[in-house]
């Protein structure tokens, strides 16, 4: 795998999972929480998705086909997940529960932080189309893994300046940021729904 292939993967893969925009999201998602807890939800998210793009890459499509799961069905479960999760920060159901319920009740480090939004439909596409390029130059597919824990440790030191941006934005602009980004997430995740239907009727002909 050459140098310029390698840099457009990594600028692939940096442009869909997005860490400078995933850190405002990990901020209103974990709102609240203490240093400590963020830290350990940032870790465990970026190692589990992870691990799951890692899967994807190795496995590619068969992974979903042995599921009987086809892409467009898995971008159109994704969107209405993610849906969900739009609709808490938009309405701040996620803080009146955290009042309820214990701490270790409310870890978003699977969902939605883990998948859909690291590991979410885009980036698994991504990382079956890269290693499906690389055929079986397993040199190759170790660079984009390389590559892909490049972008991963990114995602990881955007969550970790969590609590810096948290303190630069204040209570009032966390919440703003929360509202505005979950109207951002439901418009994602609608597009996300669209995608898949939009596949399935290319797929039907």
């Amino acid at each position: 795998m050459d140098q310029a292939a390698t840099i457009t993967a990594f600028i692939t893969l940096f442009v869909i999972i997005d860490p400078i925009g995933l850190a405002p999201l990990f901020v209103a998602l974990t709102k609240g929480e203490d240093a400590a807890r963020r830290r350990g939800i940032a870790i465990r998210a970026t190692l589990i998705a992870g691990g799951l793009l890692v899967l994807f890459g190795l496995f590619g499509e068969a992974v979903l086909g042995f599921a009987g799961i086809s892409m467009p069905a898995f971008r159109i479960a994704g969107g209405v997940l993610l849906f969900l999760t739009a609709l808490d920060m938009l309405f701040e159901r996620r803080t009146k529960r955290r009042k309820g319920q214990a701490s270790s009740d409310n870890d978003p480090s699977v969902f939605p932080l883990a998948t859909p939004l690291i590991a979410g439909p885009g980036s698994i596409a991504t990382i079956i189309l890269l290693t499906g390029q690389a055929g079986n130059d397993w040199a190759a597919v170790g660079t984009i893994m390389l590559v892909l824990l490049a972008v991963l440790l990114l995602v990881m030191l955007f969550f970790l300046s969590a609590n810096l941006l948290e303190r630069v934005l204040g209570d009032t602009g966390t919440n703003v940021v929360s509202r505005l980004l979950g109207m951002l997430l439901a418009a994602l995740s609608v597009q996300f729904v669209i995608d898949g239907i939009t596949a399935i009727n290319w797929l039907g002909g």
